[in-house]
């Protein structure tokens, strides 16, 4: 579609004022501004940022389907069908002739931050709509012209402009339109008492092509004349590359160049084989920065061992605390894990006359496009990252050099190279999650009500460091946010309550996570407050209730909470050696409240039954919400259970699946029952908030069969050293 005159406002959504208190708090740099910046902060959802046109996500066919172009990233989430729907709503079809597709950095809108944070949905809620109400009517004031018929006598329906017994569908109008308008003034948008499409329960946009194999993710690109191109790596933490000698591996049959960086040293050949050959036979040197044990880091990372921030407090709980014997004490951990997605990272690179297309899996398009020119010396512009499926993220996907390294391999032989990691690669190299080490503290009434309540938590940096958080962030914060998600006082109604980060450099990289510090944060906190609840002998759930303000974001997780008492059947009758345990928690500005079923017979934890309740404001697909709250409640059990990566003379030792340790199928739980509630009258995340509570629930309902508290991530290794 050309000839377009814009003529009505952006579709510019500011998100600057969050960035502004950020800014403000650099410049006074003092503890109270940093407290509300993190209040803000905590599970911030942000709206999307675009000055484009419609022409720039719909493309119209002649056979009556519309293409939306998505800025945001399909990972294996959903977002693709809740776009679809949005899209549909407004567009006046169905939602069969909407196909999504990822937008390169050339072809459609451009995401200047990144997918992720779970907030895709939340900030294209109101712009997509915008965007497709907006197209609907220029359909119609072209179909005016075109049939004669006053616009405001047209109808549509299905894609199919109707008036004065005339009709034409939207391929029809668009292949017969030379010129189109913006209209002057935003389409009044539907209500939600005239949604046709969103809330109904739809298949999968992109079910078929990842049923029957389809070649979708970045492993599976290729383009002719394509060559294999490996990358040395790190084989330990904190160590740097200093040279290679590469005269073995030169003479490995397939080899077409080798080419030396300051900074890496990478080979192409002919085949993978060839590849991972020449690879192996590349002779190293590294600079040894220090040899790093598992005890040292354990060490390191101790609360008290760091430097403290106070993001959160109301009223006086550290001197209440520190001035009473009767305080309740406990210490939790979680370990170093990894993201260990089913797709190793990986780029196709294709350098010819000053451009270069880049084809890979990646959160972050823009970035990547941005760093690969900076590389290569060229314009942004002649840099085109076209992005795949990604199979699996959570956070893997936003660090990207290897872009650059495939784009630079590529440019040196004139030929595509498609970059990979190998499987052991991709686990010494992640960008972990970080460690932690929490201490809380809480004193009780007489009557047994909280009267004090602190989080203390300890951890490597997450958001700090990535390219997309501004520079200034870390000065202006102290903590990071990243670290600290999820580990903020939801319990409003105690008066007086304190949350504490310490920050921890430590020798090896850390990032972001499916939900950040969201899971380790909440398994201390929620842990803590059953073991508070028995210290007063109340009902877990009820305690909890009475600690939470009936306010707007109180009510809506008190709502979840009773939801998923009454559901789970809390309190009542269980089959022989089952228990419950609960925990509750709100992300994202998404409250979630889980009760998992388990049973611990002969030192083994078996969770049967999760029961969990959502609120995500307006269920856009309730089909796909229930689908993220079981995808992030098994990802969440099998860190809790299972996951953990450990360091011997600085040397990742689980670099492969099997000594890494994940949940298994026979380890799922027989049933997950969710329960979606919709208390907003927008959607919020859905992605992380339910990874959040599981791993205090599984702990409380193991020490409710047996007496034995596990304060240590994973379970099973904690529960082996209790029987031990």
């Amino acid at each position: 579609m050309n000839n377009w005159t814009s003529t009505r406002r952006d579709f510019l959504i500011k998100f600057g004022g969050g960035l502004g208190v950020l800014f403000g708090a650099s410049l006074v740099g003092c503890g109270p501004i940093r407290r509300i910046v993190a209040g803000q902060l905590d599970g911030v959802l942000q709206p999307y940022e675009t000055d484009k046109s419609p022409d720039i996500w719909f493309e119209i066919t002649p056979e009556n389907n519309i293409i939306l172009k998505s800025p945001k990233v399909e990972m294996g989430q959903g977002l693709f069908t809740g776009l679809a729907m949005l899209a549909a709503e407004e567009l006046d079809v169905n939602y069969e002739q909407i196909q999504v597709v990822h937008s390169s950095t050339n072809n459609g809108p451009v995401d200047p931050r990144s997918t992720g944070g779970s907030d895709s949905t939340f900030g294209l809620w109101n712009v997509l709509r915008e965007l497709s109400a907006t197209m609907r009517q220029m359909l119609l004031d072209n179909a005016s012209t075109l049939m004669n018929v006053p616009a405001n006598e047209l109808t549509t329906k299905e894609g199919i402009v109707s008036g004065n017994r005339k009709q034409m569908t939207y391929g029809e109008i668009a292949a017969r339109s030379t010129k189109w308008e913006v209209p002057k003034d935003t389409p009044k948008l539907k209500s939600k008492s005239s949604f046709k499409v969103i809330g109904k329960e739809v298949a999968r946009t992109d079910l078929r092509p990842k049923v029957t194999g389809d070649p979708i993710y970045g492993l599976d690109a290729h383009l002719p004349e394509m060559l294999y191109g490996m990358v040395v790596r790190k084989p330990s933490v904190d160590t740097e590359f200093v040279s290679a000698d590469v005269s073995r591996a030169k003479k490995i049959p397939g080899v077409v160049i080798i080419v030396q960086e300051e900074d890496f040293v990478g080979v192409v050949a002919t085949s993978k084989t060839a590849a991972i050959n020449a690879h192996a036979a590349i002779d190293a040197k590294w600079k040894v920065n220090k040899i790093w044990q598992q005890t040292e880091i354990e060490e390191k990372i101790k609360v008290g061992k760091g430097k403290a921030y106070v993001i959160q407090k109301e009223g006086n709980a550290e001197n209440i605390l520190d001035d009473d014997e009767n305080v309740l004490k406990f210490e939790y951990t979680s370990p170093i894990g990894a993201h260990a997605q089913l797709e190793p990272n990986g780029a196709l690179a294709d350098y010819k006359d000053g451009k270069v297309d880049i084809y890979m899996s990646t959160q972050v398009a823009k970035i990547t496009q941005d760093e690969v020119a900076k590389r290569l010396n060229i314009d942004t512009e002649n840099v085109n990252v076209i992005t795949t499926f990604l199979g699996g993220g959570f956070g893997r996907r936003l660090h990207t050099p290897n872009a650059m390294q495939a784009a630079v391999l590529s440019k040196a032989i004139g030929k595509p190279v498609h970059c990979f990691f190998s499987r052991k690669e991709e686990f010494q190299n992640d960008m972990f999650r970080p460690p932690t080490h929490h201490v809380l503290r809480a004193k009780l009434t007489s009557d047994g009500i909280l009267e004090a309540l602190e989080h203390q938590v300890s951890s490597g940096t997450v958001a700090f460091g990535s390219p997309f958080i501004p520079g200034f962030a870390e000065a202006a914060l102290g903590a990071d946010f990243g670290a600290w998600r999820g580990g903020l006082i939801n319990y409003s109604a105690v008066p007086n309550y304190q949350a504490v980060s310490w920050k921890v450099e430590l020798p090896f990289a850390t990032s972001w996570w499916r939900g950040l510090g969201l899971m380790a944060n909440t398994f201390a906190i929620e842990s803590f407050m059953d073991e508070v609840a028995i210290a007063a002998k109340k009902d877990p759930i009820e305690f909890r209730l009475a600690q939470i303000k009936n306010d707007k974001e109180g009510s809506r997780l008190i709502k979840v909470i009773e939801a998923t008492r009454d559901k789970s059947g809390w309190g009542k009758a269980l089959p022989e050696d089952h228990f419950h345990g609960f925990a509750c928690s709100t992300d994202a500005q998404t409250p979630v409240a889980q009760v998992a079923e388990v049973s611990v017979i002969d030192g083994e934890i078996k969770v049967h039954k999760v029961t969990c309740a959502i609120d995500p404001g307006i269920a856009i697909n309730p089909d796909g919400i229930r689908s993220q709250c079981e995808g992030g409640i098994i990802m969440g059990m099998s860190a809790t259970m299972f996951e953990k990566m450990t360091i011997k003379d600085s040397v990742i030792e689980q670099t492969i699946y099997g000594p890494y340790k994940m949940a298994l199928i026979k380890h799922a739980p027989k049933e997950i029952d969710v329960v979606i509630l919709e208390n907003s009258d927008k959607p919020s995340g859905v992605g992380e908030p339910p990874i959040g509570p599981i791993g205090a629930a599984i702990a409380n309902a193991v020490f409710a069969a047996t007496g034995k508290r596990l304060r240590n991530l994973p379970l099973t290794e904690e529960l082996e050293k209790h029987d031990g």
